[in-house]
């Protein structure tokens, strides 16, 4: 018969590293997602040239691994800057402008995916720069760019195991900690495992749901 030495008060601190990880995707999911699409319409609307600096700047997000970024920040605004600063903050802060780094590039694909003479016609008719963004290019960039930003969401969600290292107890960590203590490896990871799927599983389906409800309209 299966023996653990795991409590309630275990499964419990278990359960608040996972709302951490809940918390600091969706302020990353959130806030990264806005700054994507106000980058990513800069970056269709000036073109290439003049968005090279925007552009370089992503680049950057895009090409460093997270974990150097997380390790960085925290050193350079703590060590250089002298600003006391929480890791959770830091987390918060390097996972939105990685994520904006990312769906900056979705919503531009996205933008370039609408017909141009859906665009022309639009115009044709009278319709302000604005009024042709809000009515043609975004809700039809939206059907394009969802999956790619379900996916997003998702990968965010995953790597945010790496805010440990910025000393934020998210659910990989405390998952640690409890290896740490109670020396149940497999165990613990199993249930760590768990907690990811139940997370990630609802985020899946509602996009997959809503992605086929717009194939058929």
């Amino acid at each position: 018969m299966f023996d653990t030495a795991m409590t309630l008060n275990d499964v419990m601190f278990l359960a608040q590293g996972a709302g951490m990880t809940i918390l600091v995707t969706l302020i990353a999911v959130v806030c990264g997602t806005v700054l994507g699409i106000i980058f990513g319409v800069v970056r269709y609307q000036v073109g290439p040239v003049w968005a090279a600096p925007l552009t370089f700047f992503l680049d950057v997000f895009r090409s460093i691994p997270l974990l150097i970024q997380l390790v960085l920040t925290f050193a350079f605004i703590g060590t250089v800057m002298k600003i006391r600063i929480s890791g959770f903050s830091v987390a918060c802060l390097v996972l939105t402008l990685y994520t904006s780094a990312y769906c900056a590039e979705i919503v531009r694909g996205a933008i370039e995916s609408v017909p141009p003479t859906l665009r022309r016609a639009s115009r044709s008719l009278g319709m302000t720069w604005g009024q042709d963004m809000r009515h043609i290019v975004l809700p039809l960039a939206t059907r394009v760019a969802f999956p790619s930003w379900i996916g997003l969401a998702l990968s965010v969600m995953k790597d945010s195991a790496l805010v440990y290292v910025v000393q934020v107890t998210e659910l990989l960590k405390s998952t640690q900690i409890l290896i740490t203590r109670l020396q149940e490896p497999l165990f613990l990871l199993m249930i760590c495992g768990a907690f990811y799927f139940l997370i990630s599983f609802p985020i899946a389906r509602i996009g997959g749901y809503l992605e086929r409800r717009w194939s058929n309209d």
